[in-house]
């Protein structure tokens, strides 16, 4: 029988559910827009109520708030709120600290740099601006921030990097209780190296995806292969993500260029082809840039594509050429479909590709686990790792399994979403997390 005492509480947990406010920026394409959609989805009722809110997409970047409207989310929009810094952030705070009111949330959890900044600062506001701070009750709200990534480095200046990380130490030290990172890597860098919160505020949890989009990926290889008029013979290298400075689709560009003229050089082999997947502001530059390295007849530019499940198979390997990362979201999207992967060792991807096996090239590049990795801005390197994998059939496969096993015992929405669970189950719990 059960007990009487369990049934009423979980009774008074139906009726009383954790409400959860979660901040972001933007929807913008991007792992983290899909990684907020997936937990507002997730945790619902009967234990939670969860409220999205999010800012404006800007111009030359591409809305996912399609993606939101698929998993019937349904987000409250900020239009003040966006990306670069504004007179407007002043709104954006009054107006965050208003529906915190409105809302009593239990949790707000921001998610960005900049949504984690006017968040936290509502926060401030929304904890403290009550009577019965005078009695010593601030209000009984606790506060998470998630860095998807960060920028502590290769974003701006080093005059406006410091003035970010002067208020990232200030923000985690009065106004977050806890502070989630998407692997160890990103620990060590954000809390060691930056020196931003206390270790005990840290909880690493990975990012989660919905795997059953990837299921049954072989049946579905000639789709995408098809409308690029693709031999069977022809390997496929593709990149994706958005067409900014910081995913570096340059260095990309610089290693096919070197790649083409050392085939162009060698013993007849395969064509090796590259596609460009992801749309922004640095397009019609890139274009030139290709243009102009002779990789007219080898690069195409497809733009944004809503159907991964159908381009990531198609795809023979897949490279990132970021100059900062979080985890991200495309690496594992890649693996989820047994594809092979190139990347910079940035931020967590050096967790995401495993241990070295083995250095090639004079160590210009060192194939480990699950992927190829490559010194940041290194495009010589990049080439190099490109053209080893190209060569090596057997390797891309044996690469791409392991991908693909990891993936599946680490990487799943239903672990993600028991994770955050039980981070908030800790939180409120946890008596020192008190104001």
């Amino acid at each position: 029988m059960n007990d009487p005492k369990q049934i009423k509480n979980q009774r008074s947990k139906i009726a009383n559910p954790t409400k959860i406010v979660r901040v972001i920026a933007r929807l913008n394409v991007g792992g983290p827009a899909k990684h907020v959609v997936w937990l507002t989805k997730g945790l619902s009722a009967p234990q939670f109520d969860s409220l999205l809110i999010a800012g404006t997409v800007p111009a030359g970047e591409e809305d996912m708030g399609y993606f939101a409207s698929e998993l019937g989310v349904a987000p409250l929009f900020v239009p003040e709120m966006s990306r670069e810094i504004s007179p407007k952030d002043a709104v954006t705070i009054w107006k965050l600290y208003r529906l915190f009111r409105r809302e009593r949330p239990d949790i707000v959890h921001t998610h960005t740099a900049k949504a984690g900044t006017v968040g936290r600062l509502a926060g401030i506001l929304y904890r403290w601006l009550t009577p019965s701070t005078f009695l010593g009750r601030p209000r009984a709200c606790r506060f998470v921030h998630t860095y998807h990534g960060h920028i502590f480095h290769s974003y701006y200046g080093p005059v406006k990097t410091r003035l970010f990380l002067t208020i990232e130490k200030m923000l985690a030290r009065v106004a977050t209780d806890r502070i989630v990172v998407i692997s160890e890597q990103q620990r060590r860098e954000i809390n060691q190296e930056f020196a931003v919160g206390r270790a005990q505020q840290f909880v690493v949890i990975p990012l989660g995806l919905d795997l059953g989009v990837y299921a049954r990926w072989q049946e579905r290889r000639e789709t995408f292969r098809e409308e690029l008029k693709a031999e069977a013979s022809d390997i496929l290298v593709g990149i994706v993500g958005r067409l900014t400075e910081i995913k570096n689709h340059e260095l990309f560009l610089q290693a096919a260029a070197m790649l083409k003229q050392e085939l162009a050089g060698g013993p007849s082999r395969a064509r090796v082809r590259f596609v460009v997947i992801g749309d922004g502001h640095l397009r019609h530059q890139l274009e030139r840039q290709a243009q102009a390295n002779g990789l007219v007849d080898n690069v195409t530019f497809v733009g944004s594509r809503r159907d991964p499940e159908n381009f990531y198979p198609a795809l023979d390997i897949v490279a990132l050429t970021s100059r900062n990362e979080g985890t991200p979201l495309t690496l594992i999207e890649a693996m989820a479909n047994a594809r092979p992967v190139i990347s910079t060792a940035v931020g967590g991807v050096v967790d995401l590709l495993g241990q070295p096996l083995s250095d090639g090239a004079a160590s210009a590049f060192a194939v480990c686990e699950r992927g190829v990795r490559v010194r940041p801005g290194d495009a010589q390197g990049f080439a190099a790792g490109l053209a080893h994998l190209a060569g090596n059939e057997s390797l891309r496969r044996e690469i791409g399994e392991r991908g693909l096993q990891f993936v599946t015992q680490h990487y799943s929405t239903e672990r993600l979403l028991e994770d955050i669970k039980g981070l908030y189950a800790d939180l409120l719990t946890d008596k020192s997390a008190a104001p």
